[in-house]
């Protein structure tokens, strides 16, 4: 029988990742987000998830065999972004008709669990690299944990499976989101070929320096996937990357040779993209409109501050995945091939000439 899927977030990098491997596997799946966008095969569900009782109003004839929750929404403090999006998850599981038969419910959160959240990103006491599941919490407030105690508290009531995933930072296409390293890489490397300029790397020293890893959205659907099928894998929790190890200084020159410019050596200087890219929303509109590009608003395409704050880290970032290894996930992506796939989507669709 054909199995069925909710997706938080359908619209977003991980969530139309997932729903294009969901779809091609002939799952039923419904796609959640404010605004539906038209997804080949995905059924559009209109929601907000701050709102409960418009949530369980869009949810009352969905029965899902698994339910993915790959959204959130940006606050002003830590401590708001623990009040709405703890109840974003809430209001979702709230919302859904209490299960008729076996349900997997699977949450993707990310390495903010090890390096804290915003507020505090990348400071104090934290955890040896590479980072490891049974490390645990930091000892600060943290809307990752607040979404996790939501649904370990729906799960033991209404008796569904779980599995809390964390990626390193995504690589993947969805126009309009928040934090979208590969697309805005790809429009700060356009816009050096276009204007002339350096392609100055933004970060750290040691992030230039040290290395680091990073997850292909569609390798992060395939985890999705296999975590919801096995068995062994629910009421767990995973770290999910490439598979490979890597250095700043390597890949800055491995991008830089797909756009055709020459990477500028790191003097040890940071420069945020943030202030790079402040002025460039005109330039990139007169871009769009002359090369006929799909989208004119580089507020859509680019978040250089979530860029900045992960190529701006003073520390060591590399992720253990031996937990899923063992239980028999072998998904494995090189990063330069999930930059590059990406950037040829990019421009196929029009998004980058």
């Amino acid at each position: 029988m054909t199995k069925t899927a909710l997706i938080a977030g359908a619209s977003g990098i991980n969530g139309s990742a997932v729903a294009a491997l969901l779809v091609k596997q002939g799952w039923t799946v419904h796609g959640l987000s404010r605004s539906p966008t038209g997804q080949a095969g995905v059924l559009p569900v209109s929601a907000d998830l701050q709102d409960a009782k418009a949530t369980a109003a869009a949810l009352k004839d969905i029965q899902p065999d698994a339910v993915f929750i790959s959204t959130w929404a940006r606050q002003d403090s830590e401590a708001e972004n623990i009040r709405v999006n703890a109840a974003m998850v809430r209001n979702l599981l709230d919302g859904l008709p209490k299960p008729t038969g076996p349900r997997h419910v699977a949450l993707v959160t990310g390495l903010k669990h090890y390096l804290g959240p915003f507020d505090a990103y990348g400071k104090g006491v934290l955890p040896q690299t590479p980072f490891r599941e049974e490390q645990g919490r930091l000892d600060v407030e943290n809307f990752y944990y607040a979404q996790e105690d939501e649904l370990f508290a729906a799960a033991q009531r209404d008796g569904f499976s779980w599995s809390v995933h964390r990626p390193h930072t995504v690589i993947g296409k969805a126009v309009g989101n928040a934090m979208n390293m590969g697309t805005t890489l790809a429009a700060y490397a356009t816009l050096c070929r276009e204007t002339g300029r350096d392609f100055l790397f933004p970060g750290s020293a040691a992030q230039w320096t040290s290395l680091t890893d990073m997850t292909d959205a569609g390798l992060l659907a395939e985890h999705l996937l296999w975590a919801t099928e096995t068995e062994a894998a629910h009421n767990e929790d995973f770290n999910v990357v490439n598979g490979d190890i890597f250095r700043w200084q390597w890949m800055w020159d491995r991008i830089a040779d797909w756009f055709g410019i020459e990477a500028v050596p790191f003097d040890g200087t940071e420069r945020p993209l943030e202030q790079q890219m402040a002025e460039d929303a005109p330039l990139w509109r007169k871009l769009a409109e002359r090369e006929g590009l799909a989208e004119s608003d580089l507020g859509r395409l680019a978040s250089p501050w979530h860029t900045d704050a992960d190529l701006g880290r003073p520390i060591e970032v590399v992720t253990d995945m031996s937990k899923s290894r063992r239980l028999g996930f072998t998904g494995y992506k090189p990063t330069d091939d999930a930059f590059f796939e990406l950037f040829e989507q990019l421009r196929a669709d029009r998004l980058i000439p």
